[in-house]
């Protein structure tokens, strides 16, 4: 009811704003360089352990690595060397992901091609496209609980990890109006996911809200010029993939331990 509310009120208010923001997201669009998702979607960390452990990422532009060069170098890559220091464990990793995907055409596109008949360890990281394309509450539960499903029936004894939703309201790529907008939305997303995978068995979501004034102190960065955690003012930066997968990392380990 309080999601509902929150839609509510935050349609009533953006709906004079649809015109302006129809207008500014075409001007972004051509001021942000387009920019390719990362190479070499597989990899390994050998850390010289008696096991191996193996994990898959699935999803939009930040998991397909956008902003880096190789994947190695993006999130998963750093999720899997904190995993392996972590879990005493060598990783075998890959990352299934496509820049603009929303979670309906990740079900449709991405699920059924996966190769894979076993794995260790699933994350997952969505929402920001189904933001911008301004898709309702209610259509996104719908589409994750079908992404779970479908997830599920491929996996049936893995655990699936949700990464944090994007922080869109700290882009410096963005406007007031579009910050506004979609980081209210994206937002209501992230708590309809965390009301979901309460309910689900071996299905977890990391709700910490990101905020890049907290991410600098945490990790002794200047917060005072938050560019050096964008690669293009929207996608992350090598920085932000290795701390971000760090955190991600630590959150699973948690999880795993309980």
């Amino acid at each position: 009811m309080k999601n509902k509310l929150k839609y509510f009120l935050g349609s009533i208010v953006s709906l004079p704003l649809l015109p302006l923001l129809y207008f500014q997201g075409k001007s972004i669009r051509k001021k942000v360089p387009t920019l390719p998702e990362a190479k070499e979607p597989t990899g390994f960390v050998n850390g010289n352990f008696n096991k191996t452990l193996s994990i898959l990422s699935i999803g939009e532009s930040t998991i397909a690595g956008v902003g880096v060069d190789y994947h190695q170098n993006g999130f998963t890559g750093a999720l899997a060397n904190t995993l392996s220091a972590e879990l005493d464990a060598n990783i075998n990793w890959r990352v299934y992901a496509r820049s603009g995907y929303t979670v309906n055409r990740v079900c449709k596109k991405i699920i059924p091609k996966i190769e894979e008949t076993t794995t260790d360890i699933i994350i997952i990281g969505m929402g920001g496209n189904d933001a911008f394309t301004l898709n309702s509450p209610k259509k996104w539960h719908k589409t994750i609980e079908e992404l779970i499903y479908l997830v599920q029936d491929k996996f049936p004894e893995t655990p699936i990890f949700f990464t944090n939703m994007p922080p869109i309201k700290e882009f410096p790529a963005f406007t007031t109006v579009i910050k506004f907008v979609i980081g209210n939305l994206v937002e209501i997303f992230g708590e309809r996911l965390h009301t979901l995978t309460k309910n689900k068995k071996n299905v977890f979501y990391y709700n910490e809200v990101i905020t890049l004034e907290q991410w600098s102190k945490k990790h002794a960065l200047p917060n005072d010029d938050t560019k050096i955690y964008f690669s293009d003012g929207v996608h992350p930066s090598a920085l932000t993939y290795k701390i971000w997968g760090k955190e991600m990392a630590l959150y699973i380990k948690s999880k795993l331990n309980k």
